[in-house]
């Protein structure tokens, strides 16, 4: 599931110019216990966007609130 959601995530994170890092839950028992009964999941910073498939839905939300955020800074 893991590699589906990466697979779908790459072109909308390209057209979005967005960076995208991928962390191995399993690797960090912290963010296991957090997350991962929710695997895979997409979050930025503590949001979390979508989990399980990717909403791309969800995803151009977040990005376009984020950026008007950003602007009103």
């Amino acid at each position: 599931m893991c590699e589906n959601m990466a697979r779908a995530l790459r072109p909308l994170a390209a057209e979005l110019q967005l960076r995208v890092t991928i962390v191995d839950v399993e690797t960090d028992p912290a963010l296991e216990e957090t997350y991962g009964p929710k695997v895979p999941m997409l979050v930025c910073g503590a949001f979390e966007i979508c989990h399980y498939h990717l909403d791309e839905s969800a995803l151009r939300t977040f990005v376009s609130v984020k950026k008007g955020t950003d602007r009103a800074r």
